[in-house]
C-alpha cells in the first residue's frame, strides 16, 4: 500500500451547496496560495470570516478487500474583533417625547454587546442607580440590539452620548461622541403664535367683508383692456 494511492479530498459545505477545497492534489479557488496540505490535514493562512463554515474530509485508500473510505466533518469559526460601531443620536428632542438612540456594527464574530455612555459615564444596567430602582430608570438599554430607549425624555437627558461595542475579541470599539439637546415644549409660545395667526385671519376676513360692503368687488370696477 503506497501513500500515493491514498486519495484525500476536502470540501466546504454551505447548506445544500458543496464546493471543493482540495481535489486531486491541488487547492481550489481562493484557497490556492494560502493553504497547504499536511498528511490529511489542511492549514489555511490569513483566514477571514468568509472561511467560517463546515468542512468535510474524505479519505479513500486501496486495501486487500477493495477500496476503504472514511470521512469526518469539522466546523471552523473565524473570530473577528468588533469594528467601530455606527451610532444614531438625534441632535435635538422635545421633553416628554419618545427618543431612541441606535448603535450597530456588523463585522464582529461573535456578535458584539453594546453599552451606552453619557458625558463619559456608563449608563447603568444594575438594579439600582443611586437611590432609583431599575423599573424607574428613565431609559431602557438593550445590550444585544444596541438601542437606548427613552419613553419620556427630559432635559436631564441632555448630554454627549457615545456607544461602545465589545465581543471580547480584541479591544472594544466606540463611535464618535454626539450631543443630544432636550428642550421643554414652549406651550405659551405656541398659544401666542396660534392667537396671532387667528387675529390675522380674522382681520383678513373683516377686510374682505368691508370691501364687499363698499362695493369694491362690484363688476363696475372691473375693466378690460385690449
Amino acid at each position: 500500500k503506497k501513500q500515493s494511492d491514498t486519495r484525500v479530498e476536502w470540501k466546504k459545505i454551505s447548506g445544500k451547496d458543496v464546493s471543493f477545497v482540495y481535489f486531486q492534489g491541488s487547492f481550489i479557488g481562493n484557497f490556492k496560495g494560502r493553504a497547504e496540505i499536511r498528511h490529511s490535514s489542511i492549514q489555511i493562512k490569513n483566514v477571514t470570516r468568509k472561511d467560517s463554515g463546515k468542512y468535510r474530509c474524505e479519505i479513500s485508500t486501496p486495501s486487500e478487500h477493495g477500496q476503504e473510505a472514511g470521512e469526518t466533518e469539522i466546523t471552523l469559526l473565524v473570530l473577528v474583533p468588533s469594528a467601530v460601531p455606527v451610532c444614531e443620536v438625534p441632535i435635538s428632542a422635545m421633553s416628554g417625547t419618545v427618543v431612541e438612540l441606535r448603535c450597530k456594527e456588523n463585522e464582529g464574530v461573535p456578535a458584539s454587546k453594546y453599552r451606552w455612555y453619557r458625558n463619559n459615564f456608563p449608563l447603568s444596567e444594575s438594579l439600582m442607580l443611586g437611590n432609583v430602582k431599575k423599573d424607574r430608570l428613565p431609559y431602557a438599554m438593550n445590550t444585544t440590539s444596541g438601542t437606548l430607549l427613552f419613553n419620556h425624555v427630559s432635559k436631564n437627558d441632555t448630554g454627549e452620548y457615545y456607544c461602545e461595542a465589545d465581543n471580547e475579541i480584541g479591544q472594544p470599539q466606540k463611535c464618535p461622541v454626539k450631543r443630544m439637546q432636550v428642550d421643554d415644549l414652549n406651550v405659551s409660545g405656541i398659544i401666542a403664535a396660534v392667537v396671532i395667526v387667528a387675529l390675522i385671519i380674522a382681520s383678513c376676513g373683516l377686510g374682505v367683508y368691508y370691501a364687499q360692503k363698499k362695493g369694491y368687488f362690484s363688476s363696475k370696477y372691473i375693466c378690460f383692456y385690449n
